[in-house]
C-alpha cells in the first residue's frame, strides 16, 4: 500500500458539535503521565500523526474532529500512516511507540465520550527485546575508570557516575532524578525512583567504593539542599544546572572514548554489562534480579542465555554429527 499526504477538507476532518463543551483531550492525556519524557513524546507522536496525514498542528479542534470520524475512516488514516513510518524505514520501536501514543489518545477520547472506536486492531510491528545484552568487560570497565581525574570536580563527579552505573546498575534517568536528600550517608544507602515505579521510591544498597565516590563528590560540589539535584552539571553554558541523563549520556561516550574502548558505548549497555559480569562471577539469576531490578524473571534468562551462547553449543553438536 502506498501511502499518501491527505489534504485536510471538511470532508477528511469534518466539525464535530456535542451538546457539551468539547475536552481538549491531547492536555487531558498529558496530564495523566508522570513521567516527562512520556510527555514529551506522546505530544510529539501525535503532532506527528497531525503533520504527516493533514499537513496541520495537532490543536484541540482538530483532535476532536480525527477522534469524532467514523470507526473505518479513522483505522484507514492510521493504517496509511503506519505505511508511511515503514516506508521512511523508521525502526519497529519508534513506529511502535508512535502507535502506541495514537491508540492512548483514542481511549482517552472514549473515555471523555467523544470518540466511539478504538485502534487496538491495528497491530505494531515485532521487536526482539535485549538482542544484544554484551557490553565492556570489567578490565574495559576499570580503563574507564581510570579516566576520571580525582583531583578535579568533572573527573570525581564522573566517577561516582560511574560506579553507579556498575555497582547498582542504575539507569542514568534513576541518576539524574536523584536529589541530595536521597543520599543516606549514615546507612550507605541511595532513594531512586526505580522505572515504572511512580512516585514511589526505594532503597538500595551502596557498596563502599560507591559511597567514598560520592562522599568524595559532595565534597567539591559543596553545600546544597535536600531538594537539589545530586549530581550537577559542570560545563560553561549550564553550571550548577542538575545533570540530564543527556548528559549521563554525552559523559559515558567521552569516557569511553578516552579509555580507547572501540564498540559504541551508553549508560544502558554499561547496565547490560554489569548485569552480565555479575552472571558471569556465579552469580544466579534471581540474585542478580535483585540487582536489576527487572520485574520479569524471564528478562533475566535473556541475558543468561546470550552469556552462555546456548545456540552456539547446540550448532557446535550438530556440527560434530556430520
Amino acid at each position: 500500500m502506498e501511502s499518501r499526504i491527505i489534504k485536510v477538507t471538511n470532508e477528511i476532518l469534518p466539525p464535530v458539535f456535542y451538546d457539551f463543551p468539547a475536552p481538549d483531550v491531547l492536555t487531558l492525556l498529558l496530564e495523566d503521565k508522570r513521567s516527562e519524557a512520556t510527555r514529551k513524546a506522546y505530544d510529539q507522536d501525535i503532532r506527528h500523526f497531525f503533520e504527516i496525514m493533514f499537513k496541520v498542528e495537532s490543536n484541540a479542534d482538530y483532535i476532536i474532529r480525527f477522534l469524532g470520524l467514523p470507526q473505518p475512516r479513522a483505522l484507514e488514516l492510521v493504517v496509511r500512516y503506519k505505511a508511511a513510518l515503514i516506508k521512511k524505514k523508521l525502526s519497529e520501536a519508534t513506529i511502535n511507540r508512535r502507535l502506541s501514543a495514537l491508540r492512548a489518545l483514542t481511549h482517552k477520547g472514549r473515555l471523555m465520550g467523544v470518540c466511539n472506536y478504538t485502534l487496538e486492531d491495528i497491530k505494531g510491528e515485532t521487536v526482539i527485546q535485549y538482542r544484544d545484552t554484551s557490553g565492556v568487560t570489567p578490565e574495559e570497565f576499570k580503563q574507564i575508570l581510570y579516566t576520571c581525574d580525582s583531583t578535579t570536580a568533572k573527573g570525581v563527579r564522573d566517577y561516582a557516575i560511574l560506579r553507579l552505573l556498575w555497582d547498582n546498575a542504575l539507569r542514568r534517568g534513576e541518576i539524574a532524578a536523584l536529589k541530595m536528600g536521597d543520599f543516606d550517608r549514615r546507612n550507605n544507602r541511595l532513594s531512586i525512583l526505580g522505572k515504572g515505579r511512580g512516585s514511589q521510591k526505594e532503597k538500595i544498597d551502596l557498596t563502599p567504593k560507591t559511597k567514598e565516590a560520592i562522599c568524595l563528590w559532595l565534597a567539591f560540589r559543596g553545600l546544597a539542599s535536600t531538594s537539589d539535584a545530586l549530581f550537577v552539571a559542570l560545563d560553561l553554558n549550564t553550571p550548577g544546572h542538575p545533570l540530564t541523563d543527556a548528559g549521563i549520556a554525552k559523559m559515558v561516550r567521552t569516557r569511553a572514548k578516552k579509555a580507547n574502548i572501540g564498540k559504541p558505548l551508553s549508560p544502558h549497555r554499561i547496565r547490560h554489562s554489569a548485569i552480565t559480569a555479575a552472571l558471569d562471577a556465579g552469580q544466579s539469576v534471581r540474585e542478580v534480579q535483585k540487582l536489576s531490578r527487572h520485574s520479569n524473571l524471564e528478562t533475566l534468562m535473556i541475558y543468561d542465555d546470550n552469556r552462555q551462547q546456548h545456540q552456539l553449543q547446540v550448532s557446535n553438536v550438530l556440527a560434530d554429527l556430520v
